[in-house]
């Protein structure tokens, strides 16, 4: 049990204010869980809302929708049961009573909100939530590998999306722009989906890690024949081309890495409007589409993944601060060397 009466939580003003302040401990309401954190990756969205660049996370938030946790405590009507259970978040915090809830893509639900992005998060010492919110974890998942499904779950919707466009993966092209751990995730989730993946990043690191991590070969998009040598890498045109950057250089370039006929998915955040080339996506048949989020499926596939060795967490964890030194690990996340970074808050004890 959480045992003092306050607990610390971060607030992030800006990438330059970050700090740690003092609040109730929380109490859980009807049908809510109580979580103590252990440990709260930083997300790219996190970096972005901190730079004041995300268009849907507004200055302050208290961040926290990577978090792996112990239940403590429940609300009336939730499953005694659950207190002691690791458990990770699902952010998502549908409506249930939209068109798309209805359709099971509460991913895209009408009134969408996210923990931690338009509401407290967990980058602190214990949280309420949901309880329909909290997945269980089994032990054979540690906490650092447990910390990465809810960034990988992201990937996993894109490429099952990407699947679904254009009539199945297996032996087709992929190009991916971006090798942070969106790109690199999606890397990962393409080859298991059976296609061949070419990675572009300006980054040499990056694009290493990204030939490690089974990449066919990458490109430097700034290259002046970056779209040349992609097509050589993979033997042809891309087929699907998943724009985990969203810039209008990326997006131009992701026009002209997909074939006549394929599809271009938008999984990166762009900071506002982009110009995107439309004579060519009508000229050429171009599918272009986003990919927000995920679903309890794409949840599961991460935890399979994460559980069978197919995610080699060391090339990921580039980086754990305890909480008192949120301001470290936001300054470290903003630097592009580092893939992900951990907070680790409490103990499982």
């Amino acid at each position: 049990m959480v045992s003092t009466e306050t607990v610390r939580r971060i607030l992030v003003e800006g990438i330059d204010g970050v700090s740690v302040e003092t609040v109730p401990t929380p109490v859980p309401g009807p049908g809510e869980v109580r979580v103590r954190s252990t440990i709260v990756g930083i997300c790219g969205s996190d970096i972005h809302a901190a730079h004041g660049r995300h268009p849907f996370i507004d200055l302050p938030f208290r961040p926290g929708h990577e978090v792996v946790g112990v239940v403590d405590a429940v609300g009336e009507g939730a499953d005694s049961g659950l207190v002691g259970t690791r458990v990770v978040v699902e952010p998502n915090l549908a409506c249930g009573h939209c068109t798309q809830c209805f359709a099971g893509r509460y991913n895209i639900c009408a009134e969408l909100a996210v923990f931690g992005c338009q509401t407290p998060g967990g980058l602190t010492d214990a949280f309420t939530i949901a309880e329909d919110r909290v997945v269980p974890l089994s032990d054979d998942l540690d906490d650092r590998h447990a910390a990465l499904i809810e960034p990988l779950a992201t990937p996993v919707h894109a490429v099952r999306r990407a699947d679904a466009l254009i009539g199945g993966l297996e032996g087709k092209r992929v190009a991916v722009l971006g090798a942070g751990p969106i790109g690199l995730f999606v890397l990962l989730a393409a080859r298991r989906a059976g296609a061949i993946v070419v990675v572009a990043d300006l980054l040499e690191s990056k694009r290493a890690r990204a030939e490690r991590l089974g990449a066919v070969g990458s490109v430097d998009p700034l290259a002046a024949d970056a779209v040349t040598a992609a097509h050589h890498t993979l033997g042809g045109p891309a087929d699907v081309v998943i724009d985990c950057v969203s810039r209008e250089s990326s997006i131009a370039q992701a026009i002209d890495l997909v074939d006549k006929g394929g599809a271009v998915l938008v999984v990166g955040v762009a900071a506002g409007d982009t110009p995107v080339p439309l004579e060519k996506i009508q000229d050429r048949e171009i599918i272009l589409a986003g990919a927000l989020m995920y679903v309890r499926e794409d949840i599961q596939e991460a935890i399979d993944m994460l559980s069978d060795g197919s995610i080699p967490v060391d090339e990921f964890v580039t980086a754990e601060f305890p909480l008192e030194r949120s301001a470290e690990a936001f300054a470290a996340s903003a630097d592009p060397e580092h893939v992900k970074v951990l907070i680790t808050v409490g103990d499982r004890a």
